[in-house]
């Protein structure tokens, strides 16, 4: 599964939409499927590990909104080599190891997971030059 980029971009795209329902899940549970369900202009925020879901899950959308056209970028280019699917695969690691250590609470390995992504990320786009 792991054996090439675009395979690897749907599988982050998976990630992030679980992530989604366990940080709605956690939001659910601590401020009521009333308050999910109202417009929201009361403003409440969840705290603890719902919370850091929360940032968790919006980090993942911009990783995947800066992972995603790179991806397709070397698609488009054809341009995909072991270099390219070792980047995407040291993405993908280092994300999936980055929202549990951020729902966690888990300093430094967050970090540096966080770091790893970004830079397989910018190795994706040089690649792709």
């Amino acid at each position: 599964m792991l054996n090439d980029e675009l395979s690897i971009l749907a599988l982050y795209g998976l990630y992030v939409a679980i992530t989604l329902v366990l940080q709605a899940t956690g939001a659910m549970q601590q401020l009521g499927m009333g308050y999910l369900l109202s417009s929201r202009d009361e403003g409440r925020t969840a705290s603890g590990m719902a919370a850091r879901l929360e940032r968790a899950l919006w980090n993942s959308v911009s990783a995947m909104a800066l992972f995603a056209p790179a991806v397709l970028i070397l698609e488009a280019r054809g341009a995909f080599s072991d270099a390219t699917l070792m980047a995407a695969q040291v993405f993908l690691i280092a994300r999936v190891i980055y929202v549990p250590t951020y729902a966690f609470g888990v300093i430094g390995v967050r970090s540096l997971a966080w770091a790893a992504g970004f830079f397989a990320t910018i190795i994706l786009y040089l690649l792709a030059l």
